[in-house]
């Protein structure tokens, strides 16, 4: 199987043609066990009262697993009127991120989101769905695929059950952080093969992300490959990677917590699972504060 990267010419031909929160702390006179701060967590919003990255299994898409219904609950389908169209990946309770190229020159109004699915092809599953009342795309061009990220804000706020959860947003630390050699999952519902049918159910896929260096040593331009840009995959084998139709998914790392973080977003590459071109993603890290600025208005999970 091949997870399916969201290429930028089917993705365009796909559409056309068919405040900030209060910290816990903030709600304490000290960090004693006073009553007043043990009864102020007792009473915390549900949208503050969660963690965010956990998935709903233990880690076990060319070359990707069948996954676990509800593995990765933040994970969401963006539909474009009855369009599949992109992934996306819920952050707090009014936002989703997704890649800029999935919504750019495209009608706002004309958005869906759906939650907690696992096979998107059973007719009798009932996802929880959300429309888009804004979006805020970075300076994306299809000419240099740089800063390929959009946030898209929900007509009303998500609530948090086992199949819909947020997803972990590396904390403002890992800004220089490159995961280089780390193992990270990518996860989507979209082709199997470069010239595959889309998968119904939810696939995964584990890849080694890759340095700077080790990037600009494939086949790609080295000009192409940006430093808001993070390559993941197996250039020499080629064996597994992200395909047409998972475009703007989540890749997710395990962080120290044992929870996971988004450090990218599925965005472009030649070909699926092509030796010599591992798939390229948007780095997260280099838009923590471009993300908080934006989002200010959400609530995100404190524990």
């Amino acid at each position: 199987m091949v997870i399916k990267m969201w290429r930028l010419c089917f993705v365009l031909y796909l559409f056309i043609n068919s405040g900030r929160c209060i910290s816990k702390e903030a709600f304490r006179f000290n960090h004693d066990t006073s009553l007043y701060g043990r009864q102020a967590e007792k009473h915390l919003p549900p949208c503050r009262d969660c963690s965010c990255g956990e998935r709903n299994e233990e880690l076990r898409v060319v070359g990707g697993t069948g996954s676990s219904v509800n593995a990765f609950p933040w994970i969401a389908r963006l539909l474009y009127h009855q369009s599949f169209g992109c992934g996306a990946s819920l952050i707090n309770d009014r936002y989703v991120v997704s890649a800029a190229h999935c919504v750019k020159g495209f009608m706002w109004f004309m958005f869906r989101v759906k939650f907690g699915e696992h096979n998107r092809c059973e007719s009798k599953a009932m996802p929880e769905m959300r429309y888009i009342v804004k979006i805020i795309a970075h300076n994306f061009t299809l000419t240099e695929l740089t800063n390929d990220i959009t946030l898209l804000r929900l007509n009303k706020p998500v609530d948090y059950s086992y199949a819909i959860r947020p997803v972990c947003i590396p904390p403002m630390e890992s800004k220089t952080k490159t995961y280089a050699r780390e193992m990270a999952t990518v996860a989507g519902w979209g082709a199997m093969g470069e010239t595959g049918n889309w998968s119904c159910s939810l696939l995964e896929a584990q890849l080694p992300v890759l340095s700077e260096e080790e990037c600009w040593s494939t086949s790609y331009n080295k000009s192409k490959i940006r430093d808001v840009m993070l390559c993941a995959g197996y250039p020499a084998t080629a064996h597994k990677d992200a395909c047409t139709g998972d475009s703007g998914g989540p890749l997710i790392a395990e962080n120290r917590e044992h929870t996971y973080d988004l450090i990218g977003i599925v965005s472009w590459g030649y070909g699926c699972a092509r030796k010599g071109f591992p798939g390229i993603y948007t780095r997260v890290t280099k838009f923590l504060d471009w993300i908080r600025d934006n989002t200010a208005d959400a609530c995100y999970c404190d524990n």
